[in-house]
């Protein structure tokens, strides 16, 4: 491994949670549902069916883009992709090619194994076609047979494409995680991997380190193979199968072969990759332009609209959490981790700010983070009344106590001055910062109190 870089870009699907399908009216929500009921003579390709393109779909496809950093172009249009396979009843794939409808992204990524330093991974583009239907191999009278199940045929699909920045599985592992986050954060599709929401799809290559040198140079020096692992469903998963793919181009390259440019599937109970097809390149598909879909042209005024619906994503939301509330850096990712979570414990806050109750974020974000009551069962109010059953401390000296407040007050003057300004919320911060200078022995009622009187 010393002498070996490994060149790891991803690729990720994503079904959209629209109400139809892509192209037709078919209803999108197939999941559990009794195979080839969810269908139409548009999804099943047959002769004379025209293809009518989901605004929303289009829509989402381009919120992902902005979320990603991506540039949307004004002009993009729709192609055909030529393949045979029986889970594609019309021969052909519509998706994009040349003029997707989001291209040169970015994600920003904190890799647990580089500590504080962060990694940028340019998002090459996102782009949107149709799902395809799916094959479930059954034995039926004794014989064993494919069966095919078209109900998701045509179901909206966003695919991202990274470019290969990547390096370790950790880091490709911790990618995925953050894409996953984004996507429900922006509520675009439940990226369930279960059932096949989110798929993952690494490609994997090795580069001997003596040719760093030349990209040092600015020069493109990628292997001259990579090896796709499809449909991978978890990110630990694909964290085992990058591992498995790098230590077994390793052992090939070491015995003097260059590992073969092909399609490899993941078996989940031998952890092992295992060879399906050669890798197909884009002119082996036969892209054209798809002749039943105008180009889609986009105004300026358009994008702006859709930007616009983008809510606060997990990123803002953990320095939002941090400067208002106080809180640590890791007690607020675990908070923001799930979106649910996150607005659980900002609920919370608005009962303790709506009735003056003294608790401060930090022991609502003890509560949730540890576990000491279930959110789906206990509301936010109940929880706050729970805290303060359990809140009961002696009373510091007040001289000392007085003391530390204004010397808080002293060391916050932004926060302060947030508070006369009529941001109540703000108090709670400096509660949380005499809370801590005490090491949690003063009575956060009595350091409110003392507070108030003090910034009226």
């Amino acid at each position: 491994m010393n002498n070996y870089t490994p060149i790891i870009g991803l690729e990720i699907h994503v079904e959209l949670a629209t109400k139809s399908k892509m192209f037709c009216g078919c209803d999108a929500n197939y999941f559990g549902g009794k195979p080839n009921t969810h269908t139409c003579p548009v999804c099943l390709g047959l002769p004379g069916a025209l293809p009518v393109p989901n605004k929303k779909a289009i829509e989402w496809c381009i919120r992902i883009g902005l979320a990603l950093n991506c540039e949307i172009p004004l002009h993009s249009k729709f192609d055909r992709k030529n393949y045979f396979y029986p889970d594609l009843p019309k021969g052909y794939q519509i998706s994009q090619y040349d003029k997707p409808f989001a291209v040169n992204g970015r994600l920003v990524i904190k890799p647990f194994a580089r500590g504080p330093l962060t990694k940028t991974v340019r998002i090459r583009r996102v782009h949107m076609e149709e799902d395809t239907g799916k094959l479930i191999h059954a034995t039926v009278d004794g014989e064993k047979c494919t069966l095919i199940d078209f109900n998701r045929s045509g179901v909206p699909l966003v695919e991202i494409v990274t470019e290969p920045d990547i390096r370790t599985s950790e880091e490709a592992r911790d990618f995925l995680k953050k894409l996953h986050q984004i996507i429900r954060y922006l509520g675009v599709s439940d990226a369930d991997m279960e059932k096949g929401s989110m798929r993952l799809e690494p490609n994997i290559s090795i580069r001997r380190k003596s040719e760093k040198e030349k990209e040092r140079k600015g020069e493109e020096n990628l292997p001259k193979y990579k090896v796709e692992v499809k449909n991978i469903n978890s990110f630990n998963f694909a964290k085992k199968a990058i591992d498995y793919e790098i230590s077994r181009h390793i052992e090939l390259l070491d015995s003097g072969e260059t590992p073969k440019q092909e399609t490899r599937g993941w078996d989940e109970k031998k952890n092992i990759t295992y060879s399906q097809r050669s890798k197909e390149e884009a002119h082996d598909y036969r892209y054209f332009p798809e002749p039943d879909i105008p180009p889609i042209v986009l105004s300026e005024k358009e994008k702006k609209r859709i930007r616009e619906t983008i809510p606060e994503l997990p990123d803002a939301r953990t320095e939002r959490f941090i400067k208002d509330y106080g809180l640590s850096e890791y007690d607020a990712s675990i908070l923001i981790d799930d979106k649910d979570t996150s607005e659980y414990f900002e609920k919370s806050i608005q009962q303790i700010t709506n009735n003056k109750q003294q608790i401060t974020p930090k022991v609502i974000a003890n509560w949730i983070i540890n576990k000491k009551a279930d959110k789906s069962t206990v509301s936010p109010e109940e929880l706050i009344k729970l805290i303060t059953a359990k809140q009961q401390k002696p009373q510091m000296d007040a001289t000392d106590l007085d003391l530390i407040i204004k010397k808080v007050i002293e060391a916050n003057p932004k926060a302060v001055g947030n508070y006369k300004s009529g941001k109540e919320g703000a108090i709670m911060y400096l509660i949380g910062q005499v809370m801590r200078k005490t090491k949690g022995k003063a009575n956060a009622s009595q350091v409110r109190n003392l507070l108030t009187n003090l910034l009226k």
